[in-house]
């Protein structure tokens, strides 16, 4: 499917990719290119994951900030820069600063992992945390830039950004030339704009694909609208493209050369994010892990050979150790029950002996004896299990009803 938006126009060229190309000599890094035989197996063509996970501040960020910042006049260098996010493209804001001596404040919400907050101060930009959303953020931002005259740089909606992003496009082609697809995760719509503009102009065979979280898919209603169209309360854990409207320029871009835009659920992400962790050893947040789901949601859907680009690897451990957990759960690998029993000597143990015997691996075991819901001689038992599969999960809940348990929803 094929989208079109009425009279746009291309404001980036594969001229300006190429001079960001240059630009980004000794900056950026030509990321790794590495073969999944797994998803190759399964979509039935090569599949190629395109690290930018492995990226200097680990995502793609680095490139569309670095271009951005390096094209200001002298006197707007001055004067510094300034930028809202909860991670990835402040930590580019942030290195891109550094190396060009430029002076930046980046504005990040409260709630921001302390993990990517410390590596922001750490490339060297001042960090100020204000508001409980991005939204929120942003506005602090924008409201800083206009009192302090700071360059406001934002994360996908500016030609320099977009022909920074689109280098990783050239250097898929340079990588992987027989290339048929491109997957690509889509937020406000900067990195899929830069690489639909490089390799249509050189490819244009080449079918490009954006995939969103299904919780923040603000491009299917804006494309079918033919203009940006902004969503009330975007929600996933992909944060990285937990955008609630398209960036304007990146908006008609798209619209006009990304050939499709899938979206994935959140335990297609979670899944994709296990994936990648235990077969390609890389990793990803789920934002980077978006097209690994859409070729996992549907691997006959992909012309090979496939590039699927990994935007980043930029993830706190807690929501890492949550994401993991969800993604096991979703291909039957964890299973959490709870179930009431008689409160007497040795009953946990019986209960637990009955799940050694189908191999149900108990990672944690929580026991309530005392609740005003419980009987005088009633005990709740709530269970984390290591399971192999929905068949060993279905083995599972089949053993705890032959033993005569209860399990509670």
């Amino acid at each position: 499917m094929s989208y079109r938006t009425a009279g746009s126009l291309r404001s980036v060229t594969l001229d300006d990719v190429r001079g960001a190309q240059k630009m980004l000599s000794g900056v950026a890094r030509a990321t790794a290119m590495e073969g999944s035989r797994h998803l190759s197996q399964l979509v039935g063509a090569p599949v190629h994951l395109k690290c930018e996970n492995l990226q200097r501040t680990g995502s793609f960020k680095l490139r569309g900030a670095y271009v951005r910042i390096a094209g200001l006049l002298p006197e707007e260098r001055a004067a510094g820069v300034v930028a809202a996010s909860a991670g990835n493209h402040a930590q580019g804001v942030a290195l891109a600063s550094s190396l060009l001596g430029v002076y930046a404040t980046v504005f990040m919400p409260q709630g921001a992992p302390l993990p990517k907050v410390s590596a922001t101060r750490e490339y060297g930009a001042e960090v100020r945390l204000h508001g409980q959303v991005v939204d929120e953020t942003l506005a602090a931002a924008e409201e800083y830039a206009a009192e302090t005259g700071a360059v406001f740089i934002h994360p996908f909606d500016h030609p320099d950004i977009i022909a920074g992003q689109g280098t990783v496009g050239l250097e898929i082609l340079e990588q992987c030339p027989e290339v048929r697809t491109v997957v690509v995760g889509v937020g406000g719509g900067g990195l899929a704009a830069g690489i639909a503009v490089a390799v249509k102009a050189l490819r244009p065979d080449v079918r490009i694909v954006g995939v969103q979280a299904e919780g923040a898919a603000c491009y299917p209603p804006s494309l079918a609208a033919g203009r940006p169209v902004s969503l009330d309360s975007p929600a996933t854990m992909a944060d990285g493209i937990k955008v609630g409207r398209p960036g304007e320029v990146p908006f008609g871009i798209v619209g006009e050369l990304v050939d499709e835009v899938r979206t994935v659920s959140e335990d297609q992400l979670s899944a994709a994010l296990l994936l990648c962790l235990e077969r390609a050893k890389l990793v990803v947040e789920p934002a980077g892990a978006a097209p690994v789901a859409a070729l996992l949601a549907a691997p006959d859907g992909f012309e090979g050979p496939v590039v699927a680009v990994l935007s980043g690897g930029n993830v706190d451990p807690l929501l890492m150790q949550r994401v993991l957990r969800h993604g096991m759960s979703a291909q039957g690998r964890y299973l959490a029950v709870r179930l009431r029993l008689t409160d007497r000597p040795g009953a946990l143990a019986t209960l637990l002996g009955a799940l050694s015997v189908v191999d149900a691996n108990v990672l944690d075991v929580s026991h309530v004896r005392t609740d005003p819901r419980l009987g005088l001689t009633e005990a709740e038992v709530e269970l984390h299990l290591e399971t192999k599969g929905p068949a060993h999960c279905a083995e599972v809940g089949q053993a705890l009803r032959d033993a005569g348990y209860t399990v509670i929803d």
